[in-house]
């Protein structure tokens, strides 16, 4: 399977660039499997297709203000860093920005000395291992002179750092945001709670490897970045008794996809577990847990775009995103939903 399978033509001005006004107000694209059906309804209309006895499962990872602008000690030249995999208290791996000039012993100033890194090491693809030194708690510094690290193709300045954080976020840890639990507020939650829809809680990590291009031709050679997930005993018993009445699992995001698929048995079941994942979902892939898909549109020729096509077809996912061009849906991070029956 060739990369240029997953290729769509999208003009650039369809890739929102803000959060809409109301998080629930975005569109939502309604793919039937069975009759091939599209319905196009706003997102607040996902009630709709829950039934009692069907478990919603979210990501509730929480984005760290990943990014951080300082300046090299020795020279005064800018710097940015992008933290991506914590190691220790001190230590974290790092995408560095220029990163030929951030050799072993470089050290770079933040917030004006409140927080110093020392690269200690130079490690797979050039990222770096930064040791940092600060006072305090890193996470209370981290929020004071850290930025959202939006993805690339956004461009414009997010106002309320918030809207690149789903309601629900918990468990600090991402680079970036499981973007298809964006559109959730707490009043849409407890109206799925209350028509008896239970909600399983599991984190995954989201990295910045999720924005890394595909590079090879054939799908197949390409490794996917790793990520690290939890799936605690009240969220896989919650899993497993709508698995066992019969519910459909209705998986909010890729990321609560990988994690799931990565943990369950044949039977669909899941454990108590953690660890890291780095499962690769494309055409020909049979799920095992997952029933039912909410996403958002994703990047042409993305391992994103890749798992969509597997939940369904990948000739009508692009039928279906070539409409979605036509019809003028917003794309990717800030954009409208999909939900596939």
């Amino acid at each position: 399977m060739k990369l240029s399978d997953f290729y769509y033509d999208l003009p650039q001005e369809l890739i929102a660039q803000d959060p809409l006004l109301k998080r629930s107000d975005s569109r939502l694209m309604v793919i039937n499997r069975e009759d091939g059906k599209i319905e196009h309804k706003h997102f607040t209309d996902i009630t709709e297709y829950l039934e009692a006895g069907d478990c919603l499962v979210i990501n509730d990872t929480k984005v760290i203000p990943a990014r951080l602008i300082g300046e090299k000690e020795d020279t005064g030249a800018s710097v940015e860093i992008l933290l991506l995999k914590r190691k220790d208290d001190k230590t974290w791996e790092t995408l560095v920005k220029p990163g030929k000039k951030a050799k072993v012993g470089t050290r770079i100033s933040f917030g004006e000395g409140k927080l110093i890194g020392e690269v200690i090491d130079i490690v797979d693809e050039g990222n770096r291992i930064i040791s940092f030194e600060y006072e305090g708690i890193f996470e209370e510094v981290l929020d004071e002179l850290g930025q959202m690290p939006l993805p690339p193709y956004i461009t414009h300045k997010l106002e309320d750092k918030n809207r690149y954080q789903t309601v629900y976020a918990k468990h600090d840890g991402s680079a970036a945001a499981p973007t298809a639990g964006l559109h959730f507020t707490d009043e849409l939650l407890d109206e799925i709670e209350k028509k008896g829809i239970s909600i399983a809680r599991v984190t995954l990590h989201v990295g910045l490897g999720t924005f890394r291009p595909v590079k090879v031709d054939n799908i197949t050679d390409h490794h996917m970045h790793s990520e690290f997930y939890v799936i605690d005993e009240e969220a896989a018993d919650i899993i497993n008794a709508a698995k066992n009445n019969g519910g459909k699992i209705v998986s909010v995001g890729t990321t609560s996809t990988r994690t799931l698929e990565t943990v369950a048995d044949e039977t669909g079941r899941v454990k108590a577990t953690s660890g890291w994942t780095d499962i690769f979902i494309y055409p020909g892939y049979k799920f095992k847990c997952v029933d039912r898909l909410i996403t958002n549109f994703h990047l042409p020729e993305s391992t994103l775009l890749m798992l969509v096509s597997a939940m369904y077809d990948r000739e009508k996912i692009l039928e279906a995103y070539r409409l979605a061009v036509e019809e003028r849906y917003r794309f990717f991070s800030f954009g409208d939903a999909m939900l596939i029956l």
